[in-house]
C-alpha cells in the first residue's frame, strides 16, 4: 500500500553570499576575523509532519516561497531532510521541471529512451510505449532531429508525452501543466486528469484553487515552511482565501 510518512522534517539550505564585497568592507572583516563570504541560511521547511495514505488526493496551497515545491522535491527524494524523517512506500512519478535533463545532442527518439529509463522504465517497457509517446507528442519527423534545434514548446511537448506515459502509483504534480499550443493543451489536460484518476496517491501543488477543490480530497496550507492548516479541501481553501483577501485589503489601505 503506497503511503507517505514525514516526521519532524526540516529542510535548510545554506548558501554563500554572492554579491561583490567592497575593499573597505573586506579589510574590516579581515581585521576583525570575520568571514569574507558569510553564509545565508534559508529554512524551506521546518518541523513538518505529514501522513498521506493510499487513495488520498492532497492539494498543497500557499503563497510564493511557502515551501510547496520544496515539499514535493523532498517527497520525490531530490532533497534529503536536514533533520527528521521522510519515508515513502511506493513508486513515485513526478511531473515537474519537465524540460530539464534532455540530452541536447540526441534526437527525440533517443531522449524518449533516456528519460523513460530515468523514470524507472526498462528497455522492454520503453519499446512497448515508444510509438505511443511519439504519436502523442505530434512531433512527427522532428523526432529525428537533435533536441537542441527544438523550440521551447516542442521540448515541453516531448517531455510531457514521456512523463505521462507512466503507470502512476504515487503521483507528484507541481502546478497544472500547460504544454504546447492551445490544441495540445486541451489534450494534455485530459491526459493529466486520466493520470490523476489512475494514481493510487497524489500530492499536487497549485495556485489554481478551483483545480485543487475539484481534484483533491484534502488540502494543506503551507506558510513559511510550516503547515498552517490541514483538513477538508473546501475548508482550507476558504480559510486561505479569507486570509489572502485580508492581506490585500490591509495593503490597499496602507
Amino acid at each position: 500500500m503506497p503511503h507517505i510518512r514525514i516526521k519532524d522534517a526540516s529542510l535548510i539550505f545554506r548558501l554563500r553570499q554572492s554579491r561583490r564585497i567592497p575593499i573597505k568592507e573586506w579589510i574590516v572583516r579581515w581585521m576583525f576575523r570575520q568571514s569574507h563570504n558569510p553564509r545565508i541560511e534559508v529554512r524551506a521547511l521546518e518541523s513538518l509532519n505529514l501522513q498521506v495514505d493510499d487513495g488520498e488526493r492532497i492539494g498543497v496551497i500557499g503563497a510564493n516561497g511557502a515551501g510547496k515545491s520544496s515539499l514535493l522535491r523532498l517527497i520525490a527524494g531530490i532533497y534529503q531532510p536536514t533533520s527528521g524523517e521522510c519515508r515513502i512506500t511506493g513508486q513515485i512519478s513526478s511531473l515537474f521541471d519537465l524540460a530539464l535533463g534532455f540530452e541536447m545532442d540526441a534526437n527525440g527518439w533517443e531522449n524518449i529512451e533516456f528519460r523513460s529509463y530515468l523514470q524507472g522504465e526498462t528497455p522492454r517497457s520503453v519499446a512497448s510505449k515508444r510509438q505511443a509517446i511519439a504519436d502523442f507528442s505530434e512531433l512527427g519527423e522532428f523526432l529525428d532531429m537533435p533536441v537542441r534545434y527544438y523550440s521551447a514548446g516542442m521540448q515541453v511537448r516531448l517531455a510531457f508525452s514521456i512523463a505521462t506515459a507512466i503507470e502512476p502509483e504515487i503521483l507528484l504534480v507541481d502546478e497544472v501543466l500547460s504544454a504546447g499550443d492551445m490544441a495540445f493543451q486541451q489534450k494534455a489536460r485530459a491526459r493529466m486528469l486520466e493520470m490523476m484518476t489512475r494514481a493510487r496517491l497524489m500530492v499536487m501543488v497549485s495556485h489554481d484553487l478551483r483545480s485543487v477543490g475539484e481534484l483533491c480530497t484534502r488540502a494543506i496550507w503551507l506558510d513559511h515552511g510550516k503547515i498552517r492548516q490541514s483538513g477538508a479541501t473546501a475548508e482550507i481553501i476558504a480559510a486561505y482565501t479569507r486570509f489572502m483577501s485580508g492581506n490585500l485589503s490591509q495593503t490597499a489601505a496602507a
